[in-house]
């Protein structure tokens, strides 16, 4: 508990330098990365990653020829910076002059770059400093090392790539939602695309030493995969992104100064997978829980119309509407029910004061029922009037094409119809006849 009270108080000066570099970090990633999902490039922040690790090996070779120390943090990070940048060129360049797409592309520049690296690293370790180098900690990441110099570097970079998202923030999200509107508006399409990938870039390369270049591609798409659950506005998304990304960095460096033998990039991972499945679960907008109920509202909703259109067509087809009473058998036949799920739909609208229950095998539409069922044929069979008139629809087919939609119709899209059919179906009162009749 002692211990436990020292993280969370952050007593310790290393434990607030860590904590405060991987919260800064991660709600830097996820707003950045938030961009970068809704453009549709997620692996790009991969392959930029793993394009980095030949640049701080030849960085590391330069330095170290010209009599430099070799392990100068910012000049690795350079090295890393420039070759990401040239991972991204390169792949931009074959995805415009070839026929490969983005997937391929990305899979070519991220193989091809990390195996020069993987190369470069293993002459780095025939050399007589080469074992002293330590290069292979930006692979997994090393935050336990991290020093004020360390702290300073990622805030300035965090301020810099949070202050250009700013001051292109209107130009990212017409970019991200519609590349192909914005090109045909005479924006500078090609160039805002990479100046979203050099941001990134920045982002990549300052997060090698606290997760590592393998381990920071988590760090820019699970925030703001996690955040897409929650709300569908740009601008909230990038909010909860920079959060859950902060929240991530923190909790997952606190955890991992609990417990000494756990590496803090991984950590940071795990808590951030946490947050994306409790987000896939529990999102308010696409949450797992609120789909299904989602679905499971609309599957009630039509099998209650289907149910009332039912039994509106059986009377008005025998001409009973003076004595609505309907039978059993009659509902039974009247679509591919079973006889249990025909009592289910029956007693949900019986409960709904929809229906009357008459003896022990009649029913009977309430006028609340009657109202409900003669909106639901009329909205069925103006979507029908349509279909057959303007989509060029046989009237022997159009029964399936109408059930398909009829369901989701909104005022609006009534409004509509009634505006392009005749004019007799513009009272509210008056139920069009059936096109099969």
């Amino acid at each position: 508990m002692n211990d436990l009270m020292h993280v969370i108080l952050l007593n310790d000066y290393n434990t607030r330098l860590v904590v405060g570099s991987t919260a800064l970090l991660g709600m830097t990633a996820g707003v950045i990365g938030s961009f970068l999902l809704l453009r549709k490039r997620s692996l790009m922040g991969d392959a930029l990653s793993h394009a980095t690790l030949p640049g701080i090996c030849l960085a590391f070779l330069v330095m170290s020829a010209a009599g430099l120390p070799g392990k100068s943090l910012p000049g690795l990070l350079l090295g890393a910076l420039i070759f990401g940048m040239v991972g991204v060129g390169c792949v931009l360049l074959i995805r415009t002059h070839t026929r490969l797409k983005d997937d391929a592309a990305m899979g070519i520049v991220l193989s091809v770059f990390f195996g020069l690296g993987i190369a470069l690293l293993g002459m780095i370790q025939d050399l007589p400093a080469g074992s002293a180098a330590g290069l292979e900690s930006f692979i997994y990441g090393k935050t336990a090392s991290m020093v004020w110099s360390d702290f300073l570097l990622i805030v300035a970079a965090a301020v810099g790539v949070l202050i250009a998202t700013v001051l292109l923030f209107k130009e990212l999200k017409v970019l991200c939602f519609d590349a192909d509107f914005a090109g045909a508006q005479g924006w500078p399409v090609a160039r805002l695309d990479f100046a979203m990938l050099a941001l990134v870039a920045v982002v990549t390369v300052i997060g090698l030493q606290a997760v590592g270049l393998i381990l920071i591609i988590a760090l820019l798409i699970i925030p703001s995969a996690a955040a897409r659950f929650w709300t569908d506005r740009m601008i909230v998304m990038l909010l909860l992104a920079g959060g859950f990304g902060a929240a991530a960095g923190w909790l997952g460096s606190s955890w991992s100064a609990l417990a000494t033998d756990l590496p803090a990039g991984a950590m940071i991972v795990l808590v951030a997978a946490g947050i994306f499945i409790l987000s896939m679960i529990l999102g308010s907008t696409r949450g797992v829980l609120v789909r299904g109920l989602q679905r499971w509202r609309l599957a009630r909703t039509v099998a209650k119309q289907h149910l009332l259109r039912a039994m509106y067509e059986i009377v008005e087809q025998a001409n009973r509407l003076t004595e609505p009473l309907l039978e059993w058998s009659e509902l039974l036949a009247a679509r591919s029910w079973s006889a249990r799920l025909l009592r289910r739909h029956l007693r949900i609208a019986q409960r709904g004061g929809l229906i009357d229950r008459v003896g022990a095998r009649s029913y009977r539409l309430t006028r609340a029922g009657t109202h409900a069922a003669a909106r639901a044929v009329r909205n069925h069979r103006l979507w029908e009037m349509y279909l057959i008139a303007y989509a060029d629809i046989a009237p022997s087919h159009v029964d399936r094409d109408a059930d398909q939609i009829e369901h989701v119709l909104q005022p609006e899209m009534i409004e509509r119809l009634e505006g392009l059919l005749s004019a007799n179906v513009r009272n509210a009162a008056t139920v069009p006849p059936s096109p099969h009749a």
